[in-house]
């Protein structure tokens, strides 16, 4: 099945409160799980870069596991980073350590780091020119950066899509499911990225399914 595009920004304020209000904590956890395994005992000292940070879920809860980082969440959408600043000034002992920034990669403007990791969940596949995230995550990734990145894979056909939709969104707004089921449309595939990463010279870093409908891309730059 070809990729079929989607919008790249979550514009409409009402589609980015149904999204901030939708329980992601089982993906959530599985990212913060796999950066746990694929980098044990590490203590993530200095900066974090969130690419994609929507409503802010990773760049918090990587602020609460990692309490001698900073987090930088960058994202396009205006409507996703004011609900990411509401919920920031809840967090009064996070206030001085998270950081949200509005721009479009890779004309916006990021401190240059360097960074202790480089983080993203579920922005790939928004991206109608994927090569734009590896380009901006080779030049910010200094060696010893450790990257993770997690994002949905596309299934074989809109058969297989419209079945995971109902498998993990059936009683989820209407919303959200329209949404799930064009972002597995527009999602790339693992072999896709291993093609992506070997031209930007990104070919260190490991490609993996973790469920059915999930892959991580992760690695130490070097």
């Amino acid at each position: 099945m070809k990729r079929r595009l989607e919008p790249e920004l979550m514009e409409d304020p009402l589609q980015a409160e149904v999204y901030a209000a939708a329980d992601f904590a089982e993906a959530d956890s599985l990212m913060l799980q796999a950066f746990n395994e694929a980098f044990p005992e590490v203590e993530l000292q200095g900066p974090v870069l969130d690419l994609g940070c929507g409503p802010g879920n990773m760049a918090f809860r990587f602020a609460e596991r990692f309490p001698r980082c900073q987090v930088i969440g960058v994202d396009g959408s205006a409507a996703m980073l004011a609900i990411a600043d509401q919920r920031k000034k809840s967090r009064a002992e996070l206030i001085d350590r998270i950081r949200f920034l509005q721009g479009i990669i890779p004309k916006v403007r990021i401190p240059a780091g360097p960074y202790a990791a480089i983080i993203s969940n579920s922005f790939l596949h928004h991206l109608h020119r994927p090569e734009v995230l590896w380009g901006l995550i080779s030049h910010y990734a200094q060696p010893g950066c450790q990257i993770l990145i997690m994002d949905l894979y596309r299934p074989d056909s809109p058969q297989q899509a419209q079945g995971l939709v109902e498998k993990y969104a059936s009683s989820e707004p209407e919303v959200l499911r329209r949404d799930f089921y064009h972002s597995l449309l527009a999602a790339l595939t693992p072999d896709e990225v291993k093609q992506q990463l070997a031209t930007v010279g990104l070919g260190e870093l490991v490609v993996r399914k973790t469920s059915d409908r999930h892959m991580i891309i992760v690695g130490q730059k070097s």
